[in-house]
């Protein structure tokens, strides 16, 4: 999985007037956890912006300098209902002979032989959760879907998971293809023609 590299800096003050402060001046609070205790650190918000702002999935290696830098995971995020600015985030720190549970995009490829008949590719899940050791995390899950036909759904049993698990029950449906309007109309139009007699056939 790719990384992300966030420089901040440790707080030394925690409380509500310092942490005002700190988003004045353009800076998120944000918090590690998973280690003996809590590291309590602030970056600037542009910082995160290609950790935030991106639909796939990261580890992040946090610089606090001096020396410090810490593996770790976006856990959460606070968010102002409003404007969207970011409020505060909390990271999770990972070590390499420890698994770690992380939502990762699904990536689909193939043609399905079901959309190329005119069926509708419906996904229901776009991201996944897995299990993996940092090293082994994917940046996705991929989905081939060029066995679906019409009528056919794709099983989270279904897609390759090597060196990691999906923390999702087996009948958890990635995505199916369903019967389009205009392929149903067809369907039933050639049914129509192949009952009705042939004209001019005498009886």
């Amino acid at each position: 999985m790719k990384s992300i590299t966030i420089k901040g800096s440790e707080r030394e003050s925690v409380g509500k007037v310092a942490t005002k402060a700190l988003r004045n001046a353009g800076a998120v609070p944000c918090v590690l956890y998973g280690g003996d205790q809590p590291v309590h650190f602030s970056a600037e918000e542009k910082a995160f912006k290609n950790l935030v702002y991106t639909p796939n999935a990261h580890t992040v290696v946090i610089d606090l300098g001096n020396g410090k830098s810490f593996n770790a995971i976006l856990q959460d995020i606070q968010v102002h209902p409003v404007s969207d600015k970011i409020l505060h985030i909390d990271f999770f720190q990972l070590y390499d002979d420890k698994e770690i549970t992380i939502e990762v995009p699904v990536k689909i490829i193939g043609n399905s032989k079901g959309v190329m008949a005119g069926g509708d590719l419906r996904i229901s899940n776009r991201k996944l959760k897995v299990k993996a050791l940092p090293k082994n995390l994917p940046d996705f899950v991929e989905a081939d879907i060029t066995p679906l036909d019409m009528g056919n759904k794709l099983y989270v049993t279904k897609v390759p998971t090597p060196n990691f698990k999906i923390m999702h029950p087996d009948n958890t449906v990635i995505c199916q293809v369903k019967i389009s309007r205009a392929a149903m109309k067809a369907a039933q139009e050639a049914a129509k023609a192949a009952k009705a007699p042939a004209k001019g056939k005498k009886k």
